[in-house]
């Protein structure tokens, strides 16, 4: 596993763990650029724009949707390639162009009936860090910038691009998976 930091008891609340955390989600979201990639622009001659996702973090956010948790992409950036990941994906919150990414993600919260203790978020840059603050459980990749890495409540071992979004995603399932039943 990663390295924890247990950051879960934000703003005075009183500290939960990470399963307790893990427990609680019902919304999960991502930003794309150094979380889905590995933080590269990639430009052709011609001038087209190309982004490598993982696969994995992709199967990933498939079988939280199949579990009942919600999906979310929010970035910065706004590309016809994120808007096609978006749909082969079947995302339903997808939100390009954001600046303020802490209002976004309070205002899908609450559409959505949820509190942020509810909504994970895993992002790697400074435009993450106010959401990372206040979210029930953050997260940045291995290779996310240090000041980020210093709030989050988990470091995947894993980099952008290289399977960190999957990374927490198996974390989420496994603490809401239910328990199997002792035999009497």
């Amino acid at each position: 596993m990663g390295n924890l930091r247990c950051n879960t008891g934000k703003r005075g609340a009183r500290r939960v763990s990470l399963e307790q955390a893990l427990k609680r989600i019902r919304l999960f979201a991502t930003d794309v650029d150094g979380v889905l990639t590995d933080a590269g622009m990639y430009y052709a001659e011609s001038g087209d724009e190309w982004k490598k996702f993982n696969t994995r973090d992709g199967m990933g956010l498939k079988l939280l949707q199949k579990a009942g948790i919600i999906t979310a992409i929010v970035t910065q950036e706004r590309t016809k390639l994120v808007a096609r990941r978006a749909e082969k994906l079947a995302i339903p919150e997808l939100h390009q162009g954001v600046l303020d990414k802490l209002s976004l993600v309070r205002e899908m919260a609450a559409r959505h009936g949820l509190t942020l203790s509810q909504v994970a978020y895993i992002g790697d840059d400074v435009n993450d860090f106010e959401t990372l603050k206040e979210v029930g459980f953050s997260a940045t990749p291995a290779d996310g910038m240090p000041q980020v890495a210093a709030v989050v409540d988990y470091i995947c071992q894993k980099k952008g691009g290289e399977g960190a979004v999957r990374e927490i995603i198996e974390m989420i399932l496994a603490a809401q998976a239910p328990s199997p039943r002792k035999r009497a």
